[in-house]
């Protein structure tokens, strides 16, 4: 089926064959009706567009398998010289047929949902930052200094704000653009809200907490862009699936050429990789020390891509595994925790009388003493590579050769 925003061009692959069906409008009746013609034994094959997991949801009851196809990978459709929606259709059948079909993983309802949730909060943040990069644009055509508070659209920032020269009508888009901030700030908590109700009994989004620098929503954020950890076979899979993996290109007896990341796959989930990089390369512990080891070589910039590279592999030994990070911090994670619950709605227990599972994080004393651990596992790292040296690579020598020949 070569599916459209009305109507999906359906093509028959029988007995090595092709045969043209027609169109199927895209409602739910009216893919209904087509999936009564079809037996269990059939496959039906979609690309994987916007409208796919709905066609995938409606058309699975009536079929034996859904098949989604990856358009990224499907270069047969991409560089037909003729191409219509009949002619796409059948190529996505005799790919199926022949199995060199390149599918993608149809995830379940839970992990849909939380996929759509995560992608709407990502939309509210993007559109935010650009209405206060506009508010920033505003005073720098009117040489306005920089804000001498850390936000600007604090308290404090928006009284500075106010007290500054401007014209009427840039005064005005200020105001309006101040309360298009507020508004988003609401649906911002409400999605952070619905986020914290399907996450905060999710064991393996706690155990992802327990990494310094990954915070509920970025825990959360990884679990809904990963899905089934066990269809990554090993750490590296789950690298090139966030598109963290260097490009490389390598041809005849030539050395391998490794460039830049690839960036393929989920660019939400690789995003909220580098930002859960950069927090753990301000804390203490073996994440900063291989950041700092990094950025001596290399930048800023690259360490903490290097940094969200590490934390990937890292996720994927500790989901397989069903492990938490050896260097957890007990008293961040029961605080970590009890903001996501929070916000799931549980209710604040202030003045209750006893000590909530967070306590231990408002004691001194024992933030003291975590955050020294955190400071002998980082020496411990800098200790284990201080005396470490680069090498080449491998050059093979005659007698290698010849074993070989």
């Amino acid at each position: 089926m070569d599916i459209h925003r009305t109507f999906a061009e359906v093509v028959f692959w029988e007995d090595g064959r092709l045969r043209h069906h027609g169109r199927v409008d895209m409602t739910r009746s009216g893919l209904e009706g087509f999936g009564r013609s079809l037996n269990m034994t059939d496959e039906v094959v979609v690309e994987a567009t916007g409208n796919a997991m709905s066609v995938v949801r409606v058309l699975s009851p009536f079929v034996g398998r859904m098949v989604v196809a990856n358009p990224m990978q499907v270069k047969a459709i991409a560089h037909a010289r003729i191409k219509t929606d009949k002619i796409d259709a059948g190529v996505l059948a005799r790919l199926h047929a022949s199995g060199f079909l390149p599918e993608v993983w149809v995830p379940d309802n839970r992990t849909e949902r939380l996929r759509r949730l995560v992608a709407r909060r990502n939309q509210v943040v993007r559109h935010r930052t650009r209405v206060k990069n506009e508010v920033h644009g505003i005073l720098q055509a009117h040489l306005v200094p920089k804000c001498p508070h850390a936000d600007l659209f604090n308290n404090r920032g928006r009284g500075w704000l106010e007290r500054q020269v401007l014209p009427d009508d840039e005064r005005a888009a200020i105001a309006r653009h101040i309360r298009e901030i507020d508004r988003l700030a609401e649906d911002l908590a409400d999605l952070d809200g619905d986020i914290a109700r399907d996450a905060v009994d999710d064991a393996q989004v706690r155990r992802l907490q327990t990494i310094t620098g990954v915070n509920a929503i970025v825990a959360t954020g990884i679990i809904a862009a990963v899905g089934d950890i066990r269809r990554f076979s090993e750490p590296q899979k789950l690298v090139s699936y966030f598109g963290l993996n260097p490009r490389v290109r390598q041809s005849g007896p030539g050395l391998a050429q490794h460039g830049r990341i690839s960036k393929h796959g989920r660019s939400h989930a690789r995003a909220m990789l580098v930002e859960a990089a950069w927090a753990a390369a301000k804390a203490p512990g073996p994440l900063r020390a291989f950041f700092l080891r990094i950025r001596g070589k290399r930048g800023r910039q690259i360490a903490a891509v290097a940094v969200a590279r590490k934390l990937a592999a890292l996720i994927w030994h500790m989901l397989t595994k069903e492990q938490d990070y050896l260097w957890v911090r007990p008293a961040l994670v029961a605080a970590k925790q009890r903001q996501l619950a929070l916000k799931a709605g549980a209710p604040n227990e202030r003045g209750v009388g006893r000590r909530g599972p967070a306590y231990a994080y408002n004691v001194k004393e024992l933030r003291d003493r975590e955050k020294a651990s955190a400071e002998h596992a980082e020496r411990a790292y800098e200790l284990m590579v201080r005396h470490w040296r680069p090498r080449g690579p491998k050059r093979r020598t005659d007698a290698t050769k010849e074993e070989r020949l």
